[in-house]
């Protein structure tokens, strides 16, 4: 199989030729933020909004943004481009850069900047017609959530124990309180309420997260960001998982129990169609 053509450094080059000194502060320290674009049809997804919160993240670990929203534009478009433009994943990491091993920030490092693609693998029929099991566990992870960090093995671990339960995704509680899954965004339907959390340091903003909300509002479903207990979680209609691979994925067995009808609940379907749609408008713009 070819290798996919990435982004290093200012050069385009093939995957298996694409290489970093260990002395990287990602590698040494997890010292980088990351995110993951989703392209349709040759077209970045929510492009400017994924770059806002690119730069969010940035500025909170203090790491100089190495490009203009221009340039930033112009190379995730040539890496789609060169990887046959179609449906992809686009993943874009930045670290603190190259430096002899110091806890303090380097004063001379460049930031490493590696953007590669991935084929979009939609999700599995399957889970659409009869959705997914989730466990619930406590949120062991540190105090800065909505910073998209690269140091990702408190959600590894977390993801783990929920796959060795036959579990799609552990969603997570701090202080009996839902904050977001291992690797994605929480909704619950109580009486026909769309209810998420609210946006603070303990989850990340998640750009589907953020559609959900914003068609929810457009289209006239009851929609909420509020506090969603345990127990609210446990006696909810439906729950979805949202990410930006995952799309709008529902939940119909929590902790081994049914999720409402044990089957994808009627707002999940109206939000999943509107979901979809929206996308093809994006095929569909010049």
């Amino acid at each position: 199989m070819a290798s996919s053509t990435v982004y290093l450094n200012g050069e385009f080059l093939p995957l298996d030729k694409a290489c970093v000194p260990v002395l990287d502060r990602g590698f040494i320290f997890g010292d980088g933020v990351y995110e993951v674009i989703p392209v349709y049809a040759g077209k970045a997804f929510r492009l400017q909004h994924h770059l806002q919160r690119l730069k969010n993240s940035m500025q909170a670990v203090r790491i100089t943004n190495p490009h203009t929203d221009e340039e930033w534009n112009a190379i995730i478009n040539e890496v789609v481009t060169r990887n046959n433009d179609g449906d992809q994943s686009i993943y874009l990491q930045i670290t603190r850069g190259v430096a002899r091993r110091d806890h303090r920030f380097p004063g001379d490092a460049t930031p490493t900047v590696f953007v590669m693609s991935n084929l979009f693998d939609p999700v599995p029929k399957q889970q659409l017609e009869n959705g997914v099991n989730a466990i619930t566990l406590d949120d062991i992870r540190w105090q800065y959530c909505s910073i998209k960090s690269i140091a990702l093995l408190p959600n590894i671990l977390l993801r783990q124990q929920a796959v060795e339960q036959g579990a799609a995704e552990a969603i997570l509680l701090r202080n009996g309180e839902v904050t977001e899954g291992a690797a994605s965004n929480v909704f619950i339907v109580k009486d026909g309420i769309i209810i998420t959390p609210p946006k603070t340091d303990c989850l990340l903003p998640g750009i589907t997260r953020d559609l959900v909300v914003e068609q929810a509002h457009e289209h006239g479903l009851a929609v909420k960001e509020a506090n969603i207990k345990q127990t609210e979680l446990e006696t909810a209609d439906e729950i979805w998982l949202t990410s930006s691979t995952k799309e709008i994925l529902p939940v119909t067995k929590l902790n081994g129990q049914a999720v409402g009808s044990s089957k994808p609940g009627t707002v999940w379907q109206k939000m999943y169609a509107l979901y979809q749609a929206y996308k093809q408008t994006l095929r569909q713009s010049a």
